[in-house]
């Protein structure tokens, strides 16, 4: 099978695709393709897009692996707007629901976004329109989808809602069980909705993202209660992207290598990746000390200052950002020429998704990766920072570990939340392990599966995901090699190799 291929091909007919609300409205597939150009002003869809865009019309469930900068917030955009009704799609970052909203409504289309940092006035007019199914797409995160005001809205019976899209769906494995709890209990979303709605409503769920391996996969489906979902797998090789690993032995080194980097690059647009907040601020002083105009990007600056950052980066008048990983999702900019990680991500998800903002124009886009000596005794930054990382996850889980016995047989999320430190978490790691069920998005009950695992068991199976980042930064396999067979795509690596990554240039 070709490397650029999905596991399955759909064919796409010339039916007809009827809304469920028993109205006369019919769209055709050219009518789909019309509004398509019209809207977009492109002439056809690329592959698989027009096939997902079929599937998500006949609300059936979907899981889409497409890589990044494959066209993919188009494949539920289209249909939401075509379609009378809401449609609901829960985005993990601020600025990535920003920007995607922003691009719709300069195509003048309905949609709105809800977020903890809009003004009340905004927030207001928002549920407004929502009250009024003026609305045909409405992002938000798992955390506002589940506040009170905003539930309460959806669950009204006359506001009728066609679809659930989970978009960066990684998020869901990466963040669910340790940051955002939240994601744990978005499966419990489309039952509990039904239950308020019309007899014979429908509700689809389809999930998107650039990065699932299987397990990821089958972490997805689970949470989501994905009924037989269409599954759409593309491979993540990027052949425009050359990817590199450098050693640096000294902190000096590293920001002697990161200049040079750049300086070789003249004009050339690009990104820095770090770790932290203090990193990308420590790290754009420096550089502005060496003469390079450039911005510190995290989660920590208001609205209007990464807006400010965004908008100077995407026009071209500064050349690079000093990003953490809030940065990147959804940002659509085609001529990015190098990705730099002045410290390597934890997980290769990440990875993928953060190289994945270069080239998408299809030119070469170089990505280099800066990480410590192995060892870590002459330079013990990046394994320091990793074992941190790993202290901190395994705190997690012995917090979940002690407040087993404390826990209720059922309750309600939001009381254990207040009760107990990172209750929520703990929750959300005993969903994971299969110790308990959601009754629905506030309410638990403590329930071993057959499949159920003990904390430590869970535990060990991410700190060995941890270690997937690790074994690529010291692989001497080609680096596209070694991607395609950690995301699951073991026939296609078989004898593999890209040409252009480090490791095949040295051989």
């Amino acid at each position: 099978m070709d490397i650029n291929t999905r596991v399955k091909f759909y064919q796409l007919s010339p039916k007809y695709f009827a809304p469920t609300d028993n109205t006369s409205e019919t769209t055709s597939w050219n009518d789909v393709r019309a509004a398509f150009q019209k809207t977009w002003g492109y002439d056809n869809f690329r592959p698989p897009q027009g096939e997902i865009i079929q599937c998500l019309l006949e609300k059936r469930d979907a899981l889409i692996v497409m890589p990044t900068g494959g066209g993919k917030s188009i494949c539920f955009q289209l249909p939401a707007l075509l379609q009378t009704g809401l449609t609901l799609v829960v985005s993990p970052l601020v600025a990535l629901m920003e920007n995607q909203v922003q691009e719709l409504r300069q195509l003048k289309l309905p949609a709105a976004l809800l977020h903890s940092e809009l003004p009340a006035w905004e927030r207001k007019k928002t549920l407004q329109a929502l009250e009024r199914q003026q609305l045909r797409l409405l992002y938000l995160s798992p955390e506002t989808l589940l506040s009170p005001k905003v539930w309460e809205r959806l669950c009204q019976p006359q506001l009728k809602i066609n679809g659930l899209i989970l978009d960066e769906a990684h998020c869901l494995v990466q963040w669910g069980d340790t940051f955002r709890p939240a994601y744990r209990r978005l499966g419990t979303i489309r039952p509990t909705l039904l239950k308020h709605k019309p007899k014979g409503t429908k509700i689809s769920i389809a999930a998107f993202t650039a990065t699932a391996d299987p397990r990821a996969q089958e972490i997805i489906r689970n949470v989501l209660q994905l009924q037989q979902p269409e599954v759409f797998l593309l491979s993540p090789y990027r052949q425009n992207l050359n990817l590199k690993v450098q050693t640096v032995w000294t902190p000096r080194g590293r920001r002697q290598q990161l200049l040079q980097f750049i300086q070789a690059r003249p004009k050339q647009v690009g990104l820095v990746y770090v770790r932290s907040r203090r990193d990308s601020e420590e790290l754009a002083a420096w550089l502005a000390q060496v003469g390079y105009a450039t911005a510190a990007y995290h989660a920590g600056l208001s609205a209007e200052e990464r807006r400010e950052i965004e908008a100077s980066w995407l026009s071209g008048k500064s050349q690079f950002v000093v990003c953490t990983s809030a940065f990147g999702m959804g940002i659509n900019k085609p001529n990015v020429r190098w990705i730099l990680h002045f410290q390597s991500p934890q997980l290769l998800s990440e990875y993928i998704q953060e190289v994945g903002r270069g080239g998408r124009d299809g030119k070469p886009s170089d990505a280099l990766t800066l990480m410590c000596e192995p060892t870590g005794l002459l330079y013990p930054d990046d394994k320091q920072q990793r074992e941190f990382f790993e202290k901190k996850l395994r705190s997690h889980y012995q917090n979940a570990q002690q407040l087993v016995k404390k826990l209720p047989p059922q309750g309600e999320v939001a009381t254990v939340a207040r009760q107990y430190r990172e209750g929520a978490v703990a929750l959300a790691l005993l969903h994971s392990a299969g110790q308990l069920k959601w009754q629905d998005p506030f309410h638990y009950y403590k329930h071993p599966s057959e499949k159920s695992q003990t904390l430590a068991q869970l535990s060990a199976t991410q700190q060995q995901v941890l270690k997937q980042m690790t074994q690529y930064l010291n692989t001497r396999e080609c680096r596209w090699q070694f991607l395609l067979k950690a995301f699951g795509f073991t026939q296609e690596a078989i004898g593999f190799k890209c040409g252009n990554c480090d490791n095949c240039l040295r051989r």
